[in-house]
């Protein structure tokens, strides 16, 4: 959609149409087109309006039913903050007492909108103009929101009365492909993280992928999880980071939050228990799995596995990781498991795996099983060398 598009799209006789459209579903999108076509609509108004239904129906796994009243670009949904989290977002700037944010890379304004739903006033900036205009009208209801078409890192943040600031620089080409490189984001992380010698109060979105060498020692690096999808992590400076410096992780739930947080320690190694852990992949990429590993009072089966055994199973690691107890084991070995599986009447499994190159595809091909039963695998390391483990979900 460009410019000319988002003008008709906007108006009364634009916004009328997109509100009245059914349910976005692809198969019906064509013929659609072709009615509203005929009964006399411009034909680029109608291919914006059917865009931002596929958009609106695509949005609705990050923002619910908020998504119904909002615009969008396939680029600004794709990097968008999940609601859920950009309110965990705008929670730390209200727990911090800020007065005026400025969210120096809005994109369609899905953190500045968790933000001035808390009453705090935004200033949300974006140097695309097209994605600019979306973002105000992703704000229109919000009085104390005001949007502009700039370099945000441009700001006076002084002049404009700005005591905290937000940024989540954009990390991907225009090919689509990511920038995992800090100093490729657009704008440099560099760059953004210099803004904190102006306004001590900042906070960045990052890729889940940093490498924790580029997570500055002043920072709160939380990585975040949602519904056990790693879709983030930040870097909270100042008043913003309560906890202090270090790496967490938060992992959301449906209505439910859990955070751990520690000193990255590897943890011990030992063998396999009555009991086995799969940490949260906010976890693993915190680099955490030797703190819970010691909350769960277990160890680790192998030092490069983020596996965490024990002897009885422990609500410290509720929310935080899957639970399993270990019903059996053996080292791996095609024949003997198919063996094994058969004389118990299984015929459906269900694969997890870490430290091997085996797939799940590849081996229930090579088992062939049939039966009425299920069984849950597990295959892995043990003190190097490859196992696998019968387990059921606690």
């Amino acid at each position: 959609m460009d410019a000319s598009g988002l003008s008709k799209l906007l108006s009364p006789q634009g916004w009328a149409l997109l509100g009245a459209l059914p349910p976005y579903h692809p198969d019906a999108a064509m013929a659609i087109s072709e009615r509203l076509r005929s009964e006399g609509f411009d034909a680029e108004l109608v291919a914006a309006a059917l865009t931002q239904s596929r958009l609106r129906a695509k949005a609705r796994e990050k923002f619910g039913d908020f998504a119904d009243g909002m615009l969008f670009t396939p680029e600004g949904l794709e990097q968008a903050t999940r609601l859920t989290v950009a309110a965990h977002h705008a929670g730390r700037f209200r727990q911090a007492g800020s007065t005026r944010v400025a969210d120096l890379t809005c994109g369609i304004g899905a953190d500045s909108l968790a933000i001035a739903g808390m009453g705090i006033a935004v200033l949300a900036s974006e140097i695309d103009e097209l994605t600019a205009a979306l973002a105000t009208v992703n704000l229109r209801h919000f009085e104390h929101a005001e949007v502009r078409h700039g370099d945000g890192l441009a700001l006076d943040l002084e002049a404009e009365g700005v005591d905290a600031v937000f940024a989540d620089p954009a990390r991907r080409t225009r090919s689509g492909s990511r920038r995992h490189d800090p100093r490729a984001y657009a704008p440099p992380l560099d760059d953004v993280l210099a803004v904190r010698e102006r306004v001590p109060a900042l906070g960045v979105k990052v890729g889940p992928g940093i490498p924790h060498t580029a997570v500055p020692e002043d920072a709160e690096a939380p990585w975040v999880s949602v519904d056990g999808t790693v879709v983030e992590a930040g870097l909270w400076f100042g008043p913003l980071a309560p906890e202090g410096p270090g790496r967490s992780a938060l992992v959301l739930h449906g209505d439910t939050a859990r955070t751990l947080a520690g000193d990255g320690a590897r943890g011990g190694v030992g063998p396999l228990a009555g009991y086995l852990y799969e940490p949260d992949g906010a976890v693993i990429r915190a680099g955490l799995v030797g703190t819970l590993a010691t909350h769960l009072e277990g160890h680790l089966l192998d030092p490069t596995i983020a596996y965490v055994t024990c002897e009885a199973p422990s609500s410290a690691g509720e929310g935080l990781a899957a639970g399993y107890r270990v019903l059996d084991s053996m080292p791996f070995n095609v024949k003997r498991l198919r063996a094994y599986l058969r004389e118990r009447g299984v015929g459906r499994i269900t694969v997890k795996k870490r430290g091997t190159a085996v797939t799940p595809e590849q081996l229930r091909s090579q088992l062939a099983l049939r039966g009425e039963g299920s069984a849950t695998l597990v295959l892995t390391r043990i003190a190097g060398a490859q196992h696998v483990l019968v387990v059921e979900a606690l």
